[in-house]
């Protein structure tokens, strides 16, 4: 069954031994980005780690199995974090487990056949498409549903679309689960249904929490902050099993893993920390801003992809132009977001820190 796909996996893997010092630091503060909006938003930060090894010429299939190992142990170190909060529903991300994981294994059989049949590009093109058709959805969605709650209601404080849980729960099948610090009642079935979703975009593109999240927030009804936490504990589980797929199978470089934990680790920690000084609202809206700007670097280079398969004639300086907006927009959008966090946490720092100076015996509470 790997007759193939190994020896090809084990090809690319050897165009990776020799990561200059300039890439290694690009792919570390990579993986801080993704560290600080993963623990900020709640995802896996793989939707801007995945198109970013992309940019510095890692081949996508790489870049995904990179992401789906990292993704484990980055993810047991925020959901802890999430769970000291009270965060984390643990219940409800062991049932979503169940299908994710048939999701997880589907969506590696289909990468390694797309890769052992149109190489490289074909995988990233592959890649890239399923990444801008499912994130553009998902993004306009919760950026839609953040203007209108926001314009509506004249606040920031308004919470997240009550449609698609009403509709949901009008057909609502049994058994009916009760998760009780999320807070909801779910039918197993949009439980299952929900978890393949995630699992396979898990798979496909190290991206998992921007079907997980949004599903747990807008069709089973869990509190925002719960959403995030509890994504990251069913990405722990998730990133252990979609590693094992991918490196049985002979695509994982772990020094590119390794890399990344370097800097998200890091990163995770200001990230979550964040999150609870911002309202609701902002996190939505920062999340769907970037997932936009993320796809927006994937969309761009599509051309240059259809270029070297010959499915389309594009000029050389063309397809050197799109590489070059595609990494501007993804690491300037990367860059700002992270820096708006980064500001967030800090001053909240120095605000407890006067707080605590200019009030006699009481002491600083570290989180």
């Amino acid at each position: 069954m790997h007759g193939e796909a190994i020896p090809q996996g084990l090809n690319v893997m050897s165009m990776l031994l020799n990561i200059d010092l300039h890439t290694a630091l690009s792919i570390i503060m990579l993986g801080f980005m993704g560290g600080v909006l993963s623990g900020f938003i709640g995802s896996g930060g793989a939707f801007i780690m995945t198109p970013g090894m992309m940019n510095m010429g890692v081949p996508g299939i790489m870049a995904v199995s990179a992401n789906i190992a990292h993704k484990f142990g980055k993810a047991m170190v925020g959901q802890k974090k999430h769970g000291e909060f009270g965060h984390v529903d643990r219940k409800l991300g062991l049932f979503m487990c169940i299908s994710s994981f048939l999701g997880i294994q589907l969506a590696v059989l289909v990468n390694k056949k797309i890769f052992a049949s149109g190489g490289a590009t074909g995988s990233d093109l592959y890649i890239s498409l399923f990444f801008v058709g499912f994130l553009s959805i998902i993004g306009t969605s919760m950026l839609l549903d953040c203007r209108t709650k926001k314009g509506a209601c004249g606040t920031a404080d308004a919470g997240p679309s009550k449609a698609l849980y009403n509709f949901f729960q009008k057909f609502a099948l049994p058994p009916i689960i009760h998760f009780k610090t999320a807070g909801v009642k779910v039918s197993f079935w949009v439980l299952s249904f929900c978890g393949l979703l995630t699992g396979y975009l898990a798979g496909t593109i190290g991206v998992g929490g921007f079907i997980g999240v949004p599903a747990m927030i807008y069709i089973f009804g869990v509190p925002t902050a719960i959403a995030a936490g509890t994504e990251l504990f069913l990405a722990m589980f998730m990133g252990a099993f979609g590693a094992f797929q991918y490196a049985w199978a002979g695509y994982i470089d772990l020094r590119l893993t390794l890399l990344l934990y370097l800097g998200s680790l890091v990163g995770l920690m200001i990230g979550t920390f964040s999150t609870k000084f911002v309202k609701e609202i902002y996190i939505r809206l920062v999340t769907a801003v970037i997932i936009l700007l993320c796809v927006g670097s994937r969309a761009v280079v599509i051309p240059a992809y259809l270029n070297e398969l010959g499915y389309a004639h594009v000029s050389e300086q063309t397809v050197h132009t799109v590489k070059m907006l595609s990494t501007i927009l993804l690491f300037g959008s990367g860059i700002i977001a992270t820096g708006m966090i980064l500001v967030i946490a800090i001053g909240t720092h120095l605000k407890r820190l006067r707080r605590v100076s200019l009030i006699p015996g009481l002491q600083y509470e570290r989180l």
